[in-house]
């Protein structure tokens, strides 16, 4: 009686994964650890000027700090929209408009807008108008009031849908951060988030030096959807 032959399994070592590299091409390498380094020395300074009477709190920031700068300078090197990059800096740049792009606010297309658009974590930008001039500020919604049809941002508080700030006169709703005579919820449209990514101001005699935005912006700056901002 002949031996059955058994079948026999061939040991086969599956490839190796390539390594994911964000990089494609040493350059680009060059620039993100720049950007790091220069985002790392602004935030280390802006750190090392607050008074922390929490040492926890302190300690929580300098552990995400290498998460969120890490994160910021991809958007930096990745970026498909319309800005250019100072690496040395850390900063988006764009032409800047002889006056404050807030001036064309039209209230009842801001509310047609978000009416259709407004989602929680949708980025937007706050126009500001102080005694030290005119900018803009990125923030993000976190809470929509259907019923009233209000907005809040995460950081300045509750806006109506057509862009102007909540009263006592007009909601029970109260806003949570105001150090500036007039703020206004813009429209989302690639002028409106240029000049806010950039950090442009404008005063009395026209265009101002650039502000330098807050590593919490330019993380909002790189969730911005230049296709159609929603």
């Amino acid at each position: 009686m002949g031996s059955e032959c058994c079948p026999s399994f061939l040991m086969v070592t599956p490839p190796a994964q390539p390594q994911v590299n964000i990089f494609t091409d040493s350059h680009q390498q060059t620039q993100f650890a720049e950007i790091c380094n220069a985002l790392y020395e602004r935030e280390l300074m802006t750190l090392a000027q607050q008074p922390f009477s929490n040492i926890s709190l302190l300690q929580r920031k300098l552990g995400g700090l290498r998460h969120h700068i890490k994160r910021a300078a991809y958007h930096f090197i990745h970026h498909s929209g319309p800005l250019s990059v100072d690496v040395h800096n850390a900063s988006w740049q764009a032409k800047q408009s002889a006056s404050c792009i807030a001036k064309k606010h039209d209230p009842a297309k801001v509310s047609t807008w978000f009416s259709h658009y407004a989602r929680s974590g949708l980025p937007v930008a706050i126009y500001s108008n102080n005694m030290n001039g005119e900018h803009l500020e990125l923030d993000s919604i976190d809470r929509i009031d259907i019923e009233n049809q209000l907005l809040h941002g995460n950081k300045f508080g509750w806006f109506n849908m057509d862009g102007t700030r909540t009263s006592q006169e007009t909601a029970t709703h109260q806003p949570t951060y105001s150090n500036a005579t007039q703020q206004l919820l813009l429209r989302p449209s690639r002028a409106v988030f240029s000049a806010a990514c950039c950090g442009h101001t404008w005063n009395h005699k026209g265009r101002g030096q650039p502000r330098t935005l807050t590593l919490r912006e330019l993380l909002l700056s790189g969730s911005i959807n230049w296709k159609d901002f929603r």
